[in-house]
């Protein structure tokens, strides 16, 4: 390989492996300083959708406080899994309580690694009601949702990645 293809590709290979670093290290280039899960998740770049649906439910300031948290994190493809429109219908300020506990589901109090969540087999959410975790033949899973990759550090909690939207259970009516 020439040193004229060779260099394009080395630069490629480097901003690729600085970018998962970063990721994967929950800093930002502000002087070494660790990111929060907010500015974390947003530097990924894969967490737009979420990124505004925290915005429109007023919940950004509470995931950049001292926490710690633990976020369960959809990716922007797991919002796309959603029925078209849900994600646009729960943006709208009149479902901000709604919006508010589905993302609310995805937080847990403290700083909780993957071994320890999969150990616990269950945790309780922000929003008071319980997810269940658990390794199965597909791979770790939040309720149904996959984790894609855990254990990111953040300077006030950790995020772990999953697949699909976590939806709490719905109130059963009173007979």
């Amino acid at each position: 390989m020439s040193r004229k293809h060779f260099v394009p590709q080395a630069i490629a290979a480097l901003t690729l492996a600085f970018s998962a670093l970063t990721l994967h290290a929950g800093e930002t280039c502000n002087a070494g300083k660790q990111a929060d899960i907010v500015d974390t998740a947003v530097a990924a770049g894969q967490f737009k959708t979420l990124a505004a649906a925290l915005k429109a439910a007023d919940l950004v300031d509470a995931l950049k406080g001292d926490g710690p948290f633990t976020v369960f994190a959809p990716t922007d493809a797991a919002f796309e899994k959603l029925p078209a429109g849900t994600v646009e219908t729960l943006l709208k300020p009149e479902n901000k309580d709604k919006l508010t506990a589905i993302l609310t589901y995805h937080v847990v109090k403290g700083k909780v690694d993957s071994e320890a969540a999969l150990e616990a087999g269950k945790a309780k959410t922000l929003n008071g009601k319980m997810v269940r975790i658990r390794e199965t033949k597909k791979g770790a899973q939040v309720n149904k949702a996959k984790l894609v990759k855990t254990d990111i550090i953040a300077s006030n909690g950790i995020i772990h990645v999953i697949d699909t939207v976590l939806l709490p259970p719905e109130k059963k009516a009173a007979k």
